[in-house]
């Protein structure tokens, strides 16, 4: 029986939790993930436990956060004055936005406080600094 190598394309159906349980992303009630293997288009610990796996086959990872999203890193935490915002965008505690940064990148920044005129943006992952785990199961292997 065929198992998945790097370079092919692969389907995951998965459900990922947090060390406390809670379910953060699952493709149960949609389409199964579809990705080439080992070509970076997951989180490098996902990818990694793919490999080798046969279709159909049934699997729990744990991924350690630097092989999840990495650490959490304090120079992706800025405070702006609130005058740097379009008149059209009201900066709220949990609202998502998304900025430009100075060599043209779009980024998504999340508020995490405000403090008179001074607003708080954390541009790191949701999920950066945090062990990750999975339910996988490999529906299909498709070899180049």
């Amino acid at each position: 029986m065929a198992t998945a190598e790097s370079g092919d394309k692969v389907k995951v159906h998965y459900s990922g939790k947090l060390q406390d349980g809670t379910i953060f992303d699952s493709s149960v009630d949609r389409e199964p993930l579809e990705f080439m293997l080992g070509q970076g288009q997951v989180i490098p610990g996902f990818d990694q436990g793919i490999m080798g796996m046969a279709s159909g086959e049934k699997k729990e990872l744990s991924i350690p956060a630097d092989q999840a999203y990495g650490p959490r890193r304090d120079e992706l935490i800025a405070q702006v004055n609130r005058s740097v915002f379009p008149n059209e965008i009201e900066p709220e505690i949990g609202k998502v936005l998304q900025m430009e940064t100075k060599e043209g990148q779009t980024i998504n920044v999340q508020v995490t406080a405000i403090e008179g005129d001074n607003v708080t943006l954390d541009a790191n992952h949701p999920l950066a600094g945090k062990d990750l785990f999975f339910e996988i199961e490999l529906v299909e292997i498709t070899k180049p």
